[in-house]
């Protein structure tokens, strides 16, 4: 497809600063850019890109103001960043969908299926379930007996959803994520045996939730574990059994969230973040990578870092401590020398 800086500019009622008549059919990075591609200029650290790149129209902010000539179409907008997401959206949802069901997906005769679905190859959909309209189900995905999958989710390779789940509207999964596994349920018997608990409940995920590639969300002991509407989730993480996510929150890779915590809403964590069980997180709650959580956070809007984690400022200036620790241990075996050798002149 192939549009114009006149176009593009109207579709993000934008500023044209150059050729009106500019054409796109790629989009690039500022660095990368080609004849007839567009990129897009937010940090001001890829700022000498916009001087050398080759793109042909490159989105900027009103506000911005060039430090020598610019060859490409320049657009201006309020937010460059978010006017390219919103033409990246509009590329996506431009391109042809697959539709059909494929003669090798087995789907149980008990099951609903909803117009215009895909339902790819060596795909499974089990008793009861109900899949609405407008789904993707790629190939190898295995849906559980009782399940439901709102209408226009995208369901991507090997995704695994056990029996009795629940899926909003609008959901994107992706490739080799398992919903409702068992729970890490065990009781002790003895120093060395374990009994099952048998993990009852569900997985509830509301609408406009993204879950990243082999994340693994299981299912409650009794209840449902809950992934509010809006969540986004990145690759490679955990939530525990009985674990409800609050709306609108975001988690980046490697993260784990144990059993039976309840995070708020609006938070976002970074990668690696690990949350102990049987706890609350407040809402708007910021937690930095790497960052151990072991008791509530009740103080909406803080910002946290550090195992375990503490007050953003008092970790940085815990820091500076921590890179003079050597040097301090040296001056304390000094004084301590000193001290001795004074107490036996006494």
């Amino acid at each position: 497809m192939e549009f114009n800086a006149t176009t593009i500019a109207g579709f993000l009622k934008g500023e044209i600063e150059g050729d009106p008549g500019a054409t796109v059919n790629t989009v690039a990075k500022i660095e990368e850019g080609t004849p007839g591609a567009l990129s897009f200029l937010a940090n001001p650290k890829y700022e000498h890109y916009l001087y050398t790149t080759k793109s042909s129209i490159v989105l900027v902010n009103r506000n911005f103001v060039a430090s020598a000539r610019v060859e490409a179409t320049l657009i201006r907008v309020d937010n460059a960043y978010d006017a390219f997401a919103s033409l990246l959206q509009l590329v996506d949802k431009a391109r042809p969908r697959k539709k059909g069901i494929h003669p090798s997906a087995l789907i149980e005769p008990t099951a609903t299926i909803g117009s215009d679905v895909y339902i790819g190859p060596f795909t499974y959909i089990g008793d009861n379930c109900i899949i609405g309209d407008e789904c993707a189900i790629y190939p190898h995905v295995y849906v559980g007996d009782n399940t439901r999958i709102g209408r226009n989710c995208t369901i991507n390779p090997g995704v695994k959803i056990y029996h009795e789940c629940v899926v909003g509207e609008y959901c994107i999964i992706h490739a080799g994520t398992v919903i409702g596994s068992d729970g890490f349920g065990f009781a002790p018997q003895s120093e060395s045996e374990f009994m099952k608990i048998p993990q009852l409940g569900n997985v509830v995920i509301e609408d406009h939730v993204e879950i990243g590639a082999n994340v693994a969300i299981d299912r409650a002991t009794m209840g449902s574990t809950v992934i509010r509407k809006g969540v986004k989730l990145d690759n490679l993480i955990q939530i525990g059994h009985n674990v409800e996510v609050g709306e609108n929150t975001v988690m980046a890779g490697q993260t784990g969230i144990a059993g039976s915590s309840k995070i708020g809403k609006n938070c976002m964590f970074g990668g690696q973040v690990g949350i102990a069980g049987h706890l609350k997180v407040a809402d708007g709650v910021k937690i930095g990578a790497q960052s151990g959580i072991s008791g509530d956070i009740r103080k909406e809007n803080a910002v946290l870092l550090g195992y375990p984690a503490i007050d953003l400022r008092d970790f940085f200036r815990s820091s500076v401590i921590f890179k003079r620790l050597p040097d301090l241990s040296l001056k304390v075996e000094k004084l301590e020398k000193e001290i001795e050798r004074l107490k036996k002149k006494e």
